[in-house]
């Protein structure tokens, strides 16, 4: 099968949305099938981001026309909001069309809201500009381009019940799918109980505010003074220390710990010698930073959303806690840092849940998707 997945970002193996594209046509690759990719790569460089995102669905409708006239593609996977444009053109094309999938990598309709709640409580500001594209004509891209497709790919339940409610997709079409880890995070050996004076908290991810940083912070400074032996490190951050470091104590910043940036086949070593994965998230699609971190043995903490919700469970190999809640952070924190049988018997299952997350296995579900969605 000749598959073309698009994304509108740089196709970046080691970034969120961008690293699962790339990933699944690996997959697919190893499937025997034939996978071509259509990212901001393919698009002329001199052009700034906000205008390649604008003009992402043209280039995409002409490249799946080409395609199309030379019989080179049977299912266009694109991101939400892709493939709007081509889903319109193509009631009108005279040749036979492909498949057309969009896959959402977290609904943007959810994380829109998300953010608009953090504005009205006064944590974070947003651009003029903001509600002309972003908060506006994007939000519209996004569900015109589920509602033309002929399958629609989300992450949990949440949005599939949003998306079928609020957007109108035809239930029908949509289905949930996972996201998968790397091999080299399959099977590692469990590292033993941390033995040493050091207890060590990692926080995966962007440091924007919708990861929860204006509460999670809080909670942070307060552990880092009752407990002296603990430090903290924020792995893919996107940002250098020193600006995070304005958010703490002066004094405390020599047991702060920032990697902005890593290869994905570095992160098991990166978590050597960590105890918890702290996840206060406001808004996921999935949260694949959460079976990363329980694959190499991290316990994590995450906020009671959808996502990673339908990943772990509470008290059996996480903590889950209520979002936007500083002291119920620390409370959590607090917890797993004094008690070391609770510890390892929450660590021992999150390492067993992780090994679920094939990404063979989920791209044999998905290409499962595409041929009952063609032999409808």
């Amino acid at each position: 099968m000749k598959i073309l997945l698009t994304i509108h970002h740089e196709l970046n193996p080691n970034l969120g949305a961008p690293g699962v594209t790339w990933r699944l046509g690996q997959e697919y690759l190893k499937l025997g099938h034939e996978v071509s990719f259509f990212s901001f790569d393919d698009l002329p460089s001199f052009l700034p981001p906000l205008v390649k995102s604008i003009l992402f669905p043209e280039f995409v409708a002409q490249k799946v026309a080409s395609l199309v006239n030379l019989g080179k593609i049977d299912v266009v996977d694109a991101s939400t909001g892709d493939g709007w444009l081509w889903g319109k053109l193509s009631k009108s094309f005279h040749k036979k069309t492909p498949l057309l999938v969009t896959r959402s990598h977290g609904l943007e309709h959810t994380v829109h809201l998300q953010l608009l709640e953090e504005v009205k409580r006064g944590n974070m500001k947003i651009s003029w500009k903001y509600p002309i594209y972003h908060g506006g004509f994007h939000l519209r891209e996004v569900s015109s381009s589920m509602r033309l497709a002929d399958l629609v790919l989300l992450l949990n339940k949440h949005d599939l019940e949003y998306s079928v409610n609020e957007l109108k997709v035809k239930r029908e079409n949509t289905f949930i799918v996972k996201n998968g880890i790397l091999d080299n995070l399959l099977n590692l050996p469990l590292p033993p109980d941390l033995k040493d004076d050091k207890f060590r908290i990692a926080l995966i991810g962007s440091y924007i505010p919708r990861k929860g940083t204006h509460y999670s912070v809080p909670a942070l400074q307060k552990i880092l003074r009752d407990y002296p032996n603990v430090e903290v490190t924020f792995l893919g951050s996107m940002i250098e220390k020193e600006q995070i470091l304005t958010d703490f104590d002066h004094d405390l910043g020599d047991r702060i710990h920032v990697i902005p940036r890593y290869q994905n086949g570095d992160l098991a070593s990166l978590l050597l010698g960590h105890a918890i994965h702290l996840f206060p998230s406001l808004s996921e699609g999935f949260g694949l930073a959460v079976v990363e971190a329980m694959a190499c043995g991290l316990v994590p903490i995450v906020t009671d959303i959808p996502g990673p919700t339908e990943i772990v469970t509470h008290d059996f190999d996480s903590i889950i806690i209520p979002p936007r809640d500083s002291l119920a952070i620390k409370e959590a924190l607090r917890k797993l840092i004094t008690n070391q049988e609770y510890l390892s018997k929450l660590r021992l299952n999150a390492y067993q849940t992780a090994q679920k997350y094939s990404w063979t296995n989920i791209a044999k579900d998905n290409f499962r998707l595409y041929e009952e969605a063609l032999s409808r």
